[in-house]
């Protein structure tokens, strides 16, 4: 899109710098190229790129704005302009600040597994209260309550108990010198609300802020970029409460409500212009959204023509007859298989449609597959980074000290546990000292003494030495490639394995210069993986392959051709939603839904489903009955063409959409 191109709400969006600015941007409505354009306009204002700040939620859409804006005003205006993640974000003050913060260099970052196991030795192996206790901590830093405010503020004995378990668990990962996920944002707002004249320093730092898919946005993020913006409230934030469908990752849709309470002079611009999708799927996603009460209305338009009327088909065996329909329609029209999508609610809902796209030979790929980061073999190796840039970091080193296996047994670890715990020490430490040879036989002494002398010379040569370089000399010692080999179940899988972790050591080398060009140390590498959580798991789409995927992670993504599947009371809306009276955000899942079809849309359900040996009658999802009948293909249902009142509204809708056209020349 350049900038000839943008029709008349986008360019007044982009031009606009008096004041905070909302932009509601509708699906498909172009808001990326409105970011894009805005950063170009500030640098083409006299705005220095390094004081320009845009921050989104993943660092895919993050590579791809820079790269887009690099386009627009070259890569040497754009230089030093600062595009990230919320938490890549927090993550450089927290580095920044981190005597402030009470933090150490090299400071580890926990993910959930670490998490999870810091949470067994604190509660015990009961996996369903240590998974609660990490949903409720998570739940409490996304809100900003601290420990002492979640015990003070316990309703029962269980939250209490919970309560108590977070305080201790923030301690350890203080003793730890480490924070989780979620610190990446609590532990910021702490500093920008506790320290004015941090906080100040880091405002004046950023001349202008941009904020993408701001819908999606926690309280605790929320109040980063509040506080970030400062009294100038120079930014501009982009998003549409119509798609915000993270509640249960904490994303509050009410903070675009509270944007026009905290700044009174706020701007709202709408982009509704859709370049996306056709006519009748647009006014299906118009009339299904009304349903939810909207503090700012939208209506999506598009110059596309009507296209083809959203077609219900109601199924005896939905997966059977959904893949008839594609492959029919493929015959029909030379699609690709890449050209589909099968969308659902629940990940459950894939096996049926799997089955029979085996059966008939076509080529799919399921979405949300594991991250590459998250294999076992390559957690192995960056528990052994963790350890050379953070030695206080006990669970990277339970997790390495005997891998391969060193002979270095539980006794060991139980002795040098209770030594570090009498003195107060982390683990690496405590198995240097001194005191330790006299508790351990000769041998167990040998053997812990050999491995810290030898990774402690790794962290020396990690301060000057190239990173990949040094991960290949560490791998080389301990003969990790055979270990590898040695344990598979079989020798492709152990191939498979050593090749994979081949490719982290060229990803290491890839990466071994930081933003502003300059060699990239082990300990900044450390913290980019500890980013790798995942919203980084692959999303490509192969046109080889159809694609089957949740509707939340559809979310961002586009297809010529989609069916929606389950559209039944309990899958869509879902059963636990229908319980906690939250149909709103199970509507606003749907619309995501409607939205990614580009020319045509397939909303399909059951009249039965198994459940275990019983057939059970479904009952259509009452979002069905929401839709406007004259734009649907559903045999049984009748259209109302001659309704006046209809004919009126189209009519409306369709010399709006001609002057909007008429606009935009």
């Amino acid at each position: 899109m350049s900038r000839v191109q943008l029709n008349p709400p986008q360019r007044a969006a982009v031009e606009h710098l008096d004041g905070p600015l909302l932009v509601l941007a509708g699906a498909g409505s172009g808001k990326t190229g409105v970011i894009t354009h805005k950063i170009a306009h500030l640098i083409a204002s006299g705005y220095q790129a390094e004081r320009i700040a845009a921050v989104t939620f993943t660092n895919k859409a993050a590579r791809e704005m820079a790269a887009r804006v690099g386009q627009l005003v070259g890569r040497q205006r754009a230089s030093g302009l600062q595009i990230s993640t919320f938490h890549s974000l927090g993550l450089r003050l927290l580095r920044e600040e981190r005597e402030a913060a009470g933090l150490k260099r090299g400071f580890s970052i926990f993910d959930a597994d670490d998490a999870d196991k810091l949470l067994a030795d604190l509660l015990g192996r009961d996996a369903e209260l240590r998974k609660l206790a990490r949903i409720t901590v998570s739940r409490w830093k996304s809100a900003l309550i601290s420990p002492t405010r979640a015990v003070t503020e316990a309703e029962d004995d269980r939250e209490a108990s919970l309560a108590r378990a977070y305080s201790e668990y923030q301690r350890h990962l203080g003793a730890y010198n480490a924070v989780d996920f979620d610190d990446l944002l609590y532990r910021p707002v702490e500093l920008l609300r506790e320290d004015p004249a941090l906080a100040e320093r880091w405002q004046n730092r950023f001349g202008y802020l941009l904020v993408d898919e701001y819908q999606d946005t926690n309280g605790a993020q929320y109040e980063l970029f509040r506080r970030l913006t400062g009294p100038r409230a120079a930014f501009t934030v982009v998003g549409d409460d119509d798609q915000s469908i993270y509640a249960w990752r904490g994303a509050r849709p009410g903070n675009i409500a509270d944007l026009s309470r905290d700044f009174p002079h706020l701007t709202v611009i709408k982009l509704e212009q859709n370049y996306r999708s056709c006519g009748h799927i647009l006014t299906a996603a118009n009339r299904l959204i009304q349903g939810n009460e909207r503090v700012y209305d939208k209506n999506l338009w598009s110059a596309l023509g009507a296209g083809d009327r959203v077609r219900i088909l109601a199924c005896d065996d939905e997966a059977d007859r959904v893949v008839s329909e594609m492959v029919s329609h493929r015959l029909r029209t030379g699609g690709q298989p890449g050209d589909y999508a099968v969308l659902y609610r629940s990940n459950q809902q894939a096996r049926a449609f799997e089955r029979v796209l085996r059966e008939r030979n076509v080529a799919y790929r399921v979405s949300g597959g594991r991250s590459f980061f998250d294999r076992g073999e390559i957690r192995d190796v960056i528990a052994y980074l963790r350890l050379l840039t953070n030695p206080d970091d006990d669970a990277a080193f339970l997790r390495i000290v005997n891998l391969p296996r060193r002979e270095i047994g539980p006794a060991t670890l139980e002795q040098l546990g209770r030594y570090a715990g009498e003195r107060g020490l982390p683990l690496f430490a405590a198995a240097r000292g001194i005191g330790l040879s006299g508790r351990l036989g000769e041998r167990s002494a040998r053997r812990l003494g050999d491995f810290v002398e030898w990774a402690a010379d790794l962290m020396m040569r990690s301060e000057s030495e190239a990173p990949d370089s040094l991960v290949r000399q560490m791998l080389a010692d301990i003969d990790y490639r055979a270990w590898l080999r040695d344990t598979a179940a079989n020798r492709q899988q152990g191939e498979r394995r050593a090749e994979n972790v081949d490719e982290f050591v060229a990803w290491l080398g890839r990466h071994s210069e930081d933003d502003r060009g300059q060699p990239a140390s082990l300990e900044t590498l450390v913290g980019k993986l500890g980013l790798m959580d995942l919203m980084e798991r692959e999303d490509r789409q192969d046109a080889a392959q159809v694609q089957l995927s949740t509707l939340h992670a559809a979310k961002g993504l586009e297809f010529p051709h989609v069916f929606l599947a389950g559209i039944e009371e309990g899958l869509l809306p879902h059963q636990n939603s229908l319980d906690e009276d939250n149909v709103a955000e199970e509507r606003r899942l749907m619309y995501v839904g409607i939205t990614r079809a580009r020319r045509s849309l397939t909303l399909s359900y059951c009249r039965q489903r198994r459940r275990g040996r019983d057939l059970v009658d479904c009952q259509p999802s009452r979002f069905l009955e929401e839709l406007p009948v004259d734009e649907l293909d559903w045999p049984g249902k009748r259209r109302d063409n001659d309704d006046p009142e209809a004919r009126q509204a189209r009519g409306r809708a369709h010399l709006a959409g001609l002057r909007a056209m008429l606009d935009s020349e």
